[in-house]
């Protein structure tokens, strides 16, 4: 691509649009661990500083929660009466 549609760029920096959009670096999102599609929470903890942290599935947050919960075989039990 021609320098002209990069003046001004430096490597690893970006800026917000009009639109309040910002395009990640590949390095960072690299580092981070995003991909594409990815869902992000934003915060700000402070002037200046944002942080996002990529939002985990609801039910990935609850996943083995009520291990334990019920009697060997109690589950099975339940299954077989909605059968």
């Amino acid at each position: 691509m021609p320098d002209e549609l990069h003046e001004g760029r430096q490597r690893g920096r970006t800026r917000v649009s009009r639109q309040h959009q910002v395009t990640l670096p590949v390095d960072a999102m690299r580092q981070a661990g995003l991909r594409p599609g990815d869902r992000l929470k934003a915060t700000s903890p402070a002037p200046g500083i944002v942080v996002l942290e990529r939002e985990g599935d609801a039910l990935d947050a609850l996943a083995g929660d009520l291990t334990g919960s019920f009697a060997p075989g109690q589950l099975d039990r339940l299954r077989d009466e909605w059968r």
